[in-house]
């Protein structure tokens, strides 16, 4: 139920869709006598956020508390497990185009593959399944397929990889791996997502009692906060859209008890601010 309400939700609070909802519902009241005072103000309050997006390095203030929440750490010589997150490809295009097709969360691939030469004795899983509506059932939709080409692509053998394909979301993905897995205690394995996808990844297997050494890649933003500003409005409205989904995913997770803080952090934070409550 969390997952089909969580989609449908997002449908009318991602920034473009908001902004056309509120667009058109300001138009509308345009059009009455009693409230024309109100649609002007929508369509003010619209023709600005239009404004702020297209002008403003907004996404990447919005993305930047994310990306740089968990540095990338040196990993250690030994390691007994890699683990990717899905969402680095288009299965319905894999399908119907016969070749892997990939999105802008490619490097998760890559970073999964490099770790995997790094490592030929670790244990290496993907974790994905569909995160559409319709379809679930449908077996060539999964990420699975696809992730298992674009493996091949990059020299690495897919057999050496073990799949879970039945998770929607990261909530089942950590779930469904661990119990696919089943990790021991003193395992040490390395998570592989996007840099803004990590604080609420890391925040799920910890909740799970999952400790996970994060590797974040696939970054949107520049090194040392630079921000990028953009006079396009397409590409920024779209570079919102990831980070906002994080943010509002980090609000919702923690309220359903879901991860183990709203805004989880390195180990070195978490294990300070217990000392100090």
């Amino acid at each position: 139920m969390s997952f089909v309400l969580s989609k449908l939700l997002w449908l009318l609070v991602s920034p473009g869709n908001l902004l056309v909802l509120i667009l058109t519902a300001g138009t509308a009241l345009l059009f009455t006598r009693r409230l024309a005072h109100w649609g002007r103000r929508l369509v003010v309050a619209v023709t600005v956020g239009f404004v702020v997006v297209m002008v403003t390095p907004i996404a990447s203030w919005v993305a930047l508390p994310l990306e740089e929440r968990f540095p990338r750490p040196d990993l250690p010589e030994r390691v007994d497990g890699i683990i990717m997150l899905g969402g680095a490809v288009n299965p319905p295009i894999t399908r119907d185009r016969g070749e892997p097709s990939v999105n802008d969360a490619a490097e998760r691939i890559l970073g999964f593959a490099e770790l995997i030469r790094r490592y030929p004795q670790a244990h290496a899983v993907f974790s994905g399944g569909s995160g559409r509506l319709a379809g679930q059932d449908a077996l060539d939709l999964r990420e699975d397929l696809a992730v298992r080409g674009a493996l091949r692509q990059v020299g690495i053998d897919p057999d050496h990889v073990t799949y879970e394909n039945e998770s929607r979301n990261t909530w089942e993905n950590a779930l469904f791996s661990q119990r696919l897995v089943q990790p021991k205690p003193g395992e040490r394995w390395v998570l592989v997502t996007s840099a803004m996808h990590m604080p609420r990844s890391v925040g799920i297997f910890r909740r799970i009692g999952w400790e996970v050494i994060p590797h974040p890649v696939d970054y949107r933003t520049r090194f040392g906060g630079r921000p990028f500003v953009r006079f396009e409005f397409d590409k920024q409205i779209d570079a919102l859209q990831d980070p906002i989904r994080e943010w509002i995913g980090l609000v919702a997770y923690r309220l359903m008890g879901r991860t183990d803080a709203l805004f989880p952090g390195p180990a070195h934070d978490r294990t300070a601010a217990q000392a100090g409550s």
